[in-house]
C-alpha cells in the first residue's frame, strides 16, 4: 500500500496552463480498457483516480478547460485547450462523480490500480493483466457519493 498522500494533492495538464487541488483522498484508481479511452489516449488503457465529491478544484487555468460531451453512456472528458493534456472526467448524470486522470499529479495520488473496467474491447497488443484486480467486461458500478 502506498503512504498517505500529502494533501491537497496537486496537479496540472502538460504546459501547466491548468492546475488543479483535491483536498480529500482519493477514493480509488481504475484502468479503463473502453475503445473511447483507447482512441482519446492513444494507449492500451486510460488510469483514473475516483474523487470524494467537492473535494475538485481548478486552481489556475479554468479559461482553458474544453469539456468533450460524447453523449450515450460516456462521461464527460475535461482537457486543457491549448496543449490537449486530459485532466478528468465527469459523469453526466451525476457531476458529483468526478475522476481525475492519473498521470496528471505532481506526485503519488496514494493509490494504486484496483479494478480493470471493459475488458472486453482490450486491444490484442496489450492483453489485460492476470492479475488479483476484479475484472469487468463492461463499465463497472460506482457506489453511491
Amino acid at each position: 500500500m502506498p503512504d498517505e498522500p500529502t494533501l491537497p494533492l496537486t496537479g496540472r495538464c502538460s504546459c501547466g496552463g491548468v492546475t488543479y487541488e483535491v483536498s480529500e483522498p482519493l477514493l480509488g484508481m481504475g484502468l479503463c480498457y473502453c475503445k473511447r479511452c483507447q482512441r482519446r489516449t492513444g494507449t492500451a488503457f486510460s488510469a483514473t483516480t475516483l474523487t470524494v465529491p467537492g473535494s475538485f478544484s481548478i486552481t489556475a487555468g479554468e479559461e482553458l478547460v474544453t469539456t468533450y460531451v460524447p453523449g450515450g453512456d460516456g462521461w464527460n472528458k475535461s482537457f486543457c485547450s491549448k496543449c490537449g493534456g486530459h485532466l478528468f472526467t465527469t459523469n453526466p448524470d451525476n457531476p458529483d462523480l468526478l475522476a481525475v486522470r492519473a498521470g496528471t499529479f505532481d506526485g503519488d495520488p496514494g493509490v494504486r490500480p484496483g479494478l480493470h473496467q471493459f475488458t472486453d474491447y482490450a486491444s490484442a497488443w496489450w492483453p489485460v493483466p492476470d492479475d488479483d484486480l476484479p475484472h469487468f467486461r463492461e463499465r463497472m458500478q460506482y457506489p453511491d457519493v
